[in-house]
């Protein structure tokens, strides 16, 4: 059963994805933020116990990403949807993340398992921390303002998505970039 404990963490991110999407949907921003903040602690302890414990997989390589972007995206419909942000930054995110996957495919029939570096990893946080100031932003000026006549914030949220976006091509443009120099992207002679 231990064995199996950072794989299950990694499938729980997958169930907290409908109560996120609900509460955003209710206007609860501070039940979402607790539920990502719960999914958040689960992704960093899967990685630690995979790697403390030795009990790294390959499913669990593919699963753990997947969680991430699962999530992320879910979320960025959501809020697509709800307009909190732009839909240009859904579908930049959406480009991305299907030429990762395509190509994270291709590798995958080549017995090749592709795992997530630094500069993917930074691009999952610089959106998450967005999303996180997205729902912190709007709880803030629908009802703190309200309650406490105080000013709004202003949507600084959008300028963390433009630095998540670059940083999501930085991210696609390396990955290509170390496939391509490990040979697996290259023609054939």
């Amino acid at each position: 059963m231990f064995k199996r404990i950072p794989n299950i963490l990694t499938m729980t991110r997958f169930f907290l994805i409908p109560c996120i999407i609900m509460f955003i949907i209710q206007g609860n921003y501070v039940g979402a933020i607790l539920i990502l903040a719960i999914s958040g602690i689960t992704d960093v302890l899967d990685g630690f116990i995979a790697r403390r414990f030795n009990l790294v997989t390959d499913f669990g390589k593919l699963a753990d990403p997947l969680a991430d972007k699962a999530t992320q995206l879910a979320i960025l419909i959501t809020l697509s949807i709800q307009t909190i942000i732009p839909l240009w930054i859904l579908l930049i995110v959406v480009l991305k993340e299907f030429m990762l996957i395509a190509g994270a495919s291709f590798l995958y029939g080549k017995e090749l398992i592709v795992s997530s570096k630094w500069y993917g990893k930074l691009t999952t946080v610089l959106f998450y921390v967005a999303i996180v100031f997205s729902l912190v932003i709007r709880y803030w000026n629908a009802i703190i303002v309200s309650k406490f006549n105080v000013t709004k914030l202003p949507f600084f949220d959008t300028y963390i998505y433009y630095l998540a976006i670059l940083v999501a091509i930085f991210s696609l443009l390396m990955y290509i970039k170390t496939f391509y120099l490990q040979g697996y992207l290259k023609k054939k002679s």
